[in-house]
């Protein structure tokens, strides 16, 4: 970290997707009471994750990372949260039976809310009005009242985040993740459907419980093996309002050197890892000058137009130790492109002893709109690009750590193809609900776990 870093000097950069609030009073005063708020995670866990993360990127774990586009005010259910935390669930036993190691499972989950936007302004009927940039800016009605900036968004952010929060932790460590519900994890609608992913889960369940049964005959039990009724589950959103961001920084008085006149390591703790965007990643940015002084593992996205020089830059100014599992590398290149400029960083990279963990996320570059004018995701292209990455990686003799997927437990119809046929016409029949990107339904999701390795 740079001695100059303190949590403010972002403010002293060029900050790219950042909101213009009209009440500078009211953003101070919302600043100083999320300041003032209890930490949403700690950082022994941060640095939990940051072990596993070193094991991923040293081949012995595989990484999970998947959730919602952006997290809703008005979807804030608990039924919701359970069934997206369920699905990822169920992936991680379909990928561990597939690559034989460990699953780290972290969700896009409880901080999720802001997006960037390729416009500020978004105009309709003539009339003008800024972007919509996720709920803990702004709201998605078009009107003037809802599209103005609002800090006091901020706090029901931090609320929802701090609910969601509690619900995870009992899921993941209060029976619910439980290999012996393996059955019981399966959505209803997954399940009376009878696809073949149903099917085939089904199959993995039957496995699991047999081993299970033969584990508990002679003498291994939940008692003295932790793994089979509780988890680790972590959180993750991207660092984009560096508003909300600062204001949950802390200070961790366990590594405090108080002879030194050191008062311990920073952590961002709004989630266990942030991620900066592929449209907030210069050099000299904002985003890249915060999260270069929080010690959480950080992710970095990497669309087609990084170069190999700018990528050494970012990577030497976010892991200057070169610390295995501080910096994770999420490729976002598209099915059609990620064969062109992949391969140049990895052997970049590799050439040059960073370590870093390297993930694929094949939703972002296969985005498309439809004739019918919904944005929506091929899934043959999201699968097409995830094997590219694989190979590619096998080629290069490095690590293919992980995939980070844009999904949703619900029943929805907003990314096209797979086993269920969602045709473009589909689309516009009432079951497409994000209110930004498209995400893969649960059918879609087990669909892409079980496909990964074929």
């Amino acid at each position: 970290m740079s001695k100059n870093w303190n949590p403010q000097s972002w403010r002293e950069k060029i900050a790219a997707q950042m909101p213009k609030y009209e009440n500078t009073k009211k953003l101070d005063e919302v600043q100083a009471r999320l300041a003032s708020y209890p930490p949403l995670v700690f950082a022994g866990e941060a640095r939990r994750l940051k072990a596993r993360l070193a094991q991923v990127a040293e081949g012995q774990a595989f990484l999970l990372h998947g959730g919602d586009c952006a997290e809703s005010f008005n979807e804030f259910r608990a039924n919701t949260i359970r069934d997206n935390f369920r699905i990822l669930l169920q992936m991680a036993v379909v990928l561990t039976f597939g690559v034989k190691k460990p699953v780290v499972k972290i969700g896009r989950v409880a901080g999720q809310f802001a997006k960037p936007r390729s416009n500020d302004t978004e105009e309709r009927d003539g009339i003008t009005l800024p972007s919509y940039r996720g709920d803990i800016i702004n709201g998605f009605d078009f009107n003037r009242l809802s599209r103005t900036p609002d800090p006091e968004r901020m706090e029901r952010a931090y609320v929802q985040s701090a609910a969601t929060l509690n619900l995870l932790r009992a899921f993941s460590q209060g029976g619910f993740a439980d290999l012996k519900q393996v059955h019981a994890w399966n959505l209803d609608f997954v399940r009376k459907a009878r696809s073949k992913q149903s099917e085939h889960y089904e199959d993995i369940a039957k496995r699991l419980e047999e081993t299970l049964s033969f584990m508990q005959a002679i003498g291994i039990s939940n008692s003295n093996t932790p793994q089979i009724y509780e988890i680790e589950f972590y959180t993750s959103h991207e660092a984009l309002l560096l508003y909300y961001e600062q204001a949950l920084t802390r200070r961790d008085s366990t590594t405090a050197r108080l002879v030194e006149g050191y008062e311990g390591d920073w952590f961002d703790c709004s989630a266990h890892m942030l991620w900066i965007g592929d449209r907030t990643r210069q050099v000299g940015g904002a985003h890249v000058e915060f999260l270069s002084g929080v010690n959480n593992p950080i992710g970095l996205k990497c669309g087609p137009s990084i170069q190999a020089d700018e990528l050494i830059k970012l990577i030497d100014i976010l892991n200057p130790e070169n610390q295995a599992g501080r910096l994770t590398l999420i490729t976002r290149m598209g099915h059609e492109k990620i064969e062109k400029h992949l391969p140049p960083l990895i052997q970049r990279v590799r050439d040059e002893g960073r370590k870093v963990l390297w993930c694929c996320d094949p939703m972002h570059g296969n985005t498309i709109s439809t004739s019918n004018g919904y944005k929506t995701r091929p899934f043959g292209n999201i699968l097409k690009e995830v094997r590219k990455f694989f190979e590619i990686h096998q080629a290069c003799d490095t690590i293919a750590g992980g995939v980070h997927f844009e999904l949703t437990g619900k029943d929805v119809v907003e990314c096209i193809g797979g086993d269920q046929e969602i045709l473009e016409e589909h689309l516009a029949e009432g079951l497409y609900e994000t209110l930004c990107d498209p995400r893969l339904n649960a059918h879609q999701a087990l669909e892409l776990a079980f496909n990964l390795f074929k």
